[in-house]
């Protein structure tokens, strides 16, 4: 589980910071607040996944919500990918993000 959060949330961060620089070295203008808006939006979720991972990892409880609520976002999102003809983009997209709900939600840790 704590694999699951922490691959998904570097590749967010990873997402955002490719999306920002393809914005700015493209020869269109990208806005501020549009870049503002990426960053914001991949900084908390990369972090709070990262941070699900390592509740995950302390066998706390409180890492299960976001964990769930991030996943439950990704499938949406692949709903919209899937529509936009990107089927191959959005099925391991769905698929990864079930997974991760399944081991968040089935997965209870024990304290020592």
């Amino acid at each position: 589980m704590v694999a699951l959060l922490r691959i998904e949330g570097v590749f967010i961060l990873a997402l955002g910071v490719f999306l920002i620089v393809k914005g700015l070295i493209s020869g269109g203008s990208i806005e501020w607040f549009v870049i503002s808006g990426i960053l914001f939006m991949t900084l908390f979720g990369g972090i709070g996944l990262l941070l699900s991972a390592n509740a995950f990892k302390t066998k706390k409880m409180y890492g299960r919500a976001p964990a769930v609520l991030g996943n439950l976002i990704a499938i949406g999102v692949s709903k919209y990918i899937f529509e936009a003809g990107f089927w191959w983009a959005a099925l391991p997209l769905t698929l990864y993000a079930a997974l991760t709900i399944y081991c968040a939600v089935s997965i209870v840790p024990h304290k020592k």
